[in-house]
């Protein structure tokens, strides 16, 4: 009888367990296999993988992609993706586009086209050039090595920006001039000129400032971070140190590693094209470089004069001049007690310019309609669709205040230059401002 009893129970916790099991089961979320893709091909709808960084790598090659516009000037093509690329390693690439949402429904070639500008460095600034497939408005791009649309879960898509779909006029530019830096490495800390510099660009009429910044010092970020805020400057981070080995040289010969002083060849294309919806003009040049005019209190009526005297020019050479820091003006007028901690060099206390040395090349700085240049170098463009104009020195000069390019040069061998003294009335409280605003500037010290 007890073992009929163990019996019956056993039997029904046995029963109880396998009910548990089947009610457990049938609660479970059913597998959907009708939507998951097909092993070589992508979805039919864009599940992007959106770059959020300023450097993105190309996924299984030795290249960099910066950023991607549109671009329509150069005929039959449409985007023009800017890149970084190891000049030994190029490779046919395909253009693959999201189409508001959906992928394109085919790929097409991409053409490469490596800058000319590249001083023997592995790695050089190029663009790749794509077709939009017909039907197909394209919101975001990325390349593949196929043409047949193989798909890679992590691929990495970038915006494309610019999008119009007209010509914009003019007077719907946001800005009549830009400023573009690059760019700033090796802990750049010096406060004073760069607060100086900015100041006097705004008193010139210059509305943005787009500086590359790889890094600075601590004082100098404290100051970049509070122009960005203002909105004057426009920070974009370049941490090109973390994908390559970049040189504080120019030449590969002398210098060594991947790639040209820190990517600044790129730098400076991206900031034209960045630019290109926004802005009238683009000055291209260092942060210690002033693009100072000589005739005109700023830079609207030199440009309104330099484009009725030379009209379809987009691109303004202008002339380097050097002011040695080690040459000081006698009465020092201008070494103010509230800059005595502050880092860095104070411009109003360097007069004296050298006379450029003409019988050697002799380096420009650049003006430019953006929508007018394809691709630029340091001191020259590479490809453009206008005229070229080298405005004289005693109209436009770069005020450049820096280590000395000719040495032995005694003060009396120097030109005595007070330009930036004609400002010195509204540069002074401006920088004064901007200091004490980060606290870098002592109220008590203020003359």
């Amino acid at each position: 009888m007890e073992m009929a009893i163990q019996f019956k129970r056993k039997f029904l916790l046995l029963l109880t367990a396998t009910f548990i099991f089947i009610i457990a089961i049938t609660m479970r979320t059913p597998r959907i296999n009708k939507s998951v893709p097909k092993p070589y091909g992508p979805p039919s709808t864009c599940s992007l993988n959106i770059s959020e960084q300023t450097i993105t790598p190309l996924t299984n090659t030795k290249h960099l992609l910066v950023s991607a516009y549109m671009d329509q000037r150069v005929n039959g093509l449409d985007i023009r993706i800017i890149g970084i690329f190891r000049r030994d390693s190029v490779q046919p690439l395909h253009c693959f586009f999201c189409c508001a949402g959906h992928l394109s429904r085919k790929t097409t070639p991409a053409t490469i086209l490596q800058h000319s500008d590249h001083f023997g460095f592995p790695f050089v600034t190029t663009d790749v050039m794509c077709q939009i497939p017909q039907n197909c408005k394209a919101t975001y791009v990325t390349l593949l090595p196929q043409p047949d649309r193989v798909f890679v879960p992590d691929q990495i898509w970038l915006p494309i920006r610019n999008q119009r779909t007209n010509e914009k006029e003019e007077k719907e530019l946001q800005f009549n001039f830009t400023v573009c830096i690059s760019n700033l490495f090796g802990d750049y800390n010096n406060v004073l000129q760069f607060a100086q510099t900015l100041e006097m660009y705004r008193l010139l009429g210059v509305d943005r400032v787009v500086i590359y910044n790889t890094s600075c010092g601590p004082d100098l970020n404290r100051l970049l971070q509070s122009y960005s805020q203002e909105g004057f400057v426009e920070v974009v981070p370049w941490p090109i140190n973390k994908h390559l080995n970049p040189s504080r040289g120019w030449l590969f010969s002398q210098h060594g590693g991947d790639l040209h002083y820190f990517g600044q060849l790129t730098t400076l294309n991206e900031c034209i094209y960045r630019s290109m919806d926004r802005s009238r003009y683009v000055l291209l040049n260092d942060i210690d470089e002033i693009i100072m005019p000589y005739q005109h209190n700023s830079l609207m009526p030199l440009i309104n004069m330099l484009e009725q005297q030379h009209p379809n020019t987009g691109v303004f050479l202008i002339e380097n001049h050097i002011f040695p820091k080690h040459h000081f003006e006698p009465s020092r007028k201008f070494d103010l007690p509230q800059w005595k901690g502050v880092m860095g060099i104070n411009i109003l206390e360097h007069i004296y310019r050298e006379e450029p040395q003409r019988n050697i090349y002799h380096p420009h700085k650049m003006i430019v309609q953006p929508r007018l240049v394809e691709q630029t170098s340091v001191h020259e463009v590479l490809k453009n669709f206008g005229k070229q104009y080298k405005v004289p020195p005693e109209v436009c000069r770069i005020v450049h205040v820096r280590v000395a390019l000719q040495g032995s040069l005694k003060k009396e061998q120097l030109h005595e230059d007070k330009r930036l003294w004609d400002f010195h009335e509204k540069l002074i409280p401006n920088v004064d401002k901007a200091l004490k605003r980060v606290g870098l500037l002592n109220s008590e010290r203020q003359s």
